[in-house]
């Protein structure tokens, strides 16, 4: 009898490791900011090497804050001001730490200056250049960590 207790208890021992972990359908639950990003990335294929223009809002040249205004109305249906100021003070502040895709960051580039993009994970940012036009770029770069200012969240429909 003894003899037939050890295995038993450890095949039970094994079953149970097995069972611990959750399963859905063999399938993982879904991230819901990973349509967002697909969103987003979509939307940089879509004005990538548009050129910068101050007060553009269409292919011919855009400004940052008109890039986040598009955006936002094309993908969200959401009307957001016009300029990057009145953008700030939108939705929720978040701190640079708790960053999520489709976030707003704002940067201080000079003394009345603002400019915003939006975020789109891993640390990266797709706003309208001045130099470069519409680009995606890296929070960690040293010119945008000196003039990082904040971050908001805007309340999306589904996320």
């Amino acid at each position: 009898m003894r003899l037939l207790i050890v295995p038993v208890l450890l095949v039970l021992t094994l079953l149970g490791g097995c069972s611990s972990s959750p399963r859905y359908g063999g399938f993982s639950a879904p991230d819901p900011r990973a349509a967002l990003r697909s969103d987003l990335h979509e939307q940089y294929r879509i004005w990538a090497g548009t050129p910068y223009r101050l007060g553009g809002i269409d292919r011919r040249g855009i400004d940052c804050s008109g890039l986040v205004y598009r955006v936002y109305r094309d993908l969200y249906g959401l009307q957001l001001p016009r300029r990057t100021e009145a953008q700030a003070d939108l939705g929720r502040k978040v701190a640079a730490d708790e960053l999520q895709t489709a976030d707003l960051v704002f940067f201080k580039t000079g003394w009345r200056t603002r400019h915003v993009g939006i975020y789109i994970g891993q640390g990266r940012f797709l706003h309208a250049s001045t130099s470069r036009g519409v680009v995606i770029s890296a929070l960690n770069n040293p010119y945008w960590q000196r003039h990082y200012w904040t971050a908001r969240r805007l309340p999306l429909s589904g996320i």
